[in-house]
């Protein structure tokens, strides 16, 4: 009999779930350039440029996006160092490369206009089942499921999930939760984006041609996006803002006092420290730096001849010259530039150098070129430093 009446209670809670989500995303929505546009084209390159990156940071690289390649035909015939110029700093730079073939491929087999058919969203490189979710319900209101890590910390929260969301049978329930709550959202009248934009006084941003700043988005565009923004502003992995909260009443993580201890994930690996011996090499005005090789990590962007360095400093010259052909200056460094990437705690140390003789891959710049080619974002920061870029 119990369980009958737990049966019973999941849609009635799943309905007020998605109820009290849409009237709350209705007047909270972050103002967000790719939330007025339904164009898919611009809702999957947010997609993508989002995965493994603030919202802060991609703000300015989508408006820089849309601006030069305003169109899925324009990515497709794009020049690749175009591309990579316009990722420079992004990181993860195997999603430029799929973005571009993605393209191609939709302006050869679907006449250049987006599929809106998931599964052959689904079928595009690059585009897993989360993109592909994404986009199905949010440029065109197919009840399609999304999981990222911000709704899988507001669903193990809600539902009082407390078995680790990467085992196979907690995945799978949290897509099926995810499922459950955008269907029942599919099943509600539409939401208007812009008139809590009125309400909030929110001027329309001009900048981009084609933008639909008075575009109604669908239930379940507004649903998985809630589900995202909850995650990102309230139900924050430490201190998460309950008190906040649009469904703080239905969260059974709240009420057994342990929303703070989900997701039950397994312990982060702790970061591995490297260090990069990297070489500033001059002549006639110039700077040489070399371009990565295709296939590999950061394939085809620039970057200052450098080698990893696994004992001590005084190791740097004969590393430096077995690898580079490269004589440094001196053994004291320019200057040490830190950087972080996943679980990789990078220190760079930059000293002056001479190069003994020709690298492979490697060319020389002008302060004017290397501004315009595109650098790993660890080189580019290199460069400020030493103020070249």
């Amino acid at each position: 009999m119990a369980s009958h009446a737990t049966r019973k209670a999941q849609p009635a809670k799943r309905l007020q779930i998605v109820r009290a989500l849409l009237a709350w995303f209705s007047t909270n929505a972050r103002d967000l350039p790719w939330r007025r546009t339904r164009d898919p084209y611009a809702v999957w390159i947010s997609e993508v440029m989002l995965q493994q990156t603030q919202v802060a940071t991609v703000i300015s690289y989508w408006e820089r996006w849309m601006r030069a390649l305003p169109t899925i035909q324009s990515v497709a015939k794009a020049r690749p160092a175009k591309l990579r110029k316009l990722w420079e700093g992004l990181g993860y730079y195997t999603r430029v490369r799929n973005l571009q073939r993605a393209a191609r491929h939709v302006v050869k087999e679907h006449g250049g206009h987006f599929p809106d058919d998931f599964d052959r969203i689904l079928a595009l490189p690059g585009v897993g089942r989360y993109t592909a979710g994404a986009i199905a319900s949010i440029a065109f209101n197919q009840p399609r499921p999304i999981l990222d890590g911000n709704v899988t910390r507001v669903l193990t929260r809600l539902f009082a999930m407390r078995t680790n969301p990467r085992e196979a049978r907690t995945n799978g329930r949290l897509w099926q939760l995810a499922e459950e709550l955008v269907v029942t959202a599919s099943r509600q009248s539409a939401v208007t984006l812009s008139s809590s934009r009125k309400a909030r006084g929110v001027q329309p941003n001009r900048r981009h041609p084609g933008e639909a700043a008075k575009a109604t988005t669908g239930p379940c565009s507004c649903l998985n996006q809630s589900l995202m923004e909850l995650g990102a502003v309230i139900c924050t992995p430490r201190n998460p803002r309950c008190e906040a909260c649009p469904v703080a009443k239905l969260c059974a993580a709240r009420r057994l006092g342990i929303a703070d201890q989900l997701p039950n994930s397994r312990k982060r690996i702790v970061a591995a420290e490297r260090r990069i011996a990297v070489f500033l090499v001059q002549r006639d005005g110039r700077v040489m730096a070399r371009q990565r090789p295709a296939g590999g990590v950061n394939a085809h962007f620039w970057e200052l001849p450098q080698v990893e360095v696994q004992g001590e400093r005084r190791e740097v010259p004969r590393l430096a010259r077995e690898a580079l052909g490269i004589k440094p200056a001196t053994r004291t460094p320019l200057c040490a530039v830190p950087h972080n990437i996943t679980r990789h705690r990078i220190r760079a140390e930059v000293f002056a150098g001479e190069s003994l003789g020709p690298l492979p891959e490697a060319r020389w710049f002008t302060r004017a070129e290397l501004r315009r080619k595109a650098f790993t974002g660890l080189d580019r920061k290199i460069l400020r430093r030493l103020q070249l870029a």
